[in-house]
């Protein structure tokens, strides 16, 4: 359980910095779908 609000929200954002700092957890998460993921970069990227 959470003390209050200010505790619940640190505990979110720590939680969301966790996965922000490791991208392979998303695509591990995504990969686990079985969907068909195709990348689009809105922006080049640089070497292209």
């Amino acid at each position: 359980a959470f003390a209050d609000d200010d505790h619940l929200e640190r505990t979110l954002r720590r939680g969301l910095r966790h996965i922000q700092l490791r991208p392979n957890l998303i695509d591990g998460c995504l990969t686990e779908t079985g969907l068909e993921l195709t990348h689009h970069p809105t922006t080049p990227r640089q070497g292209q």
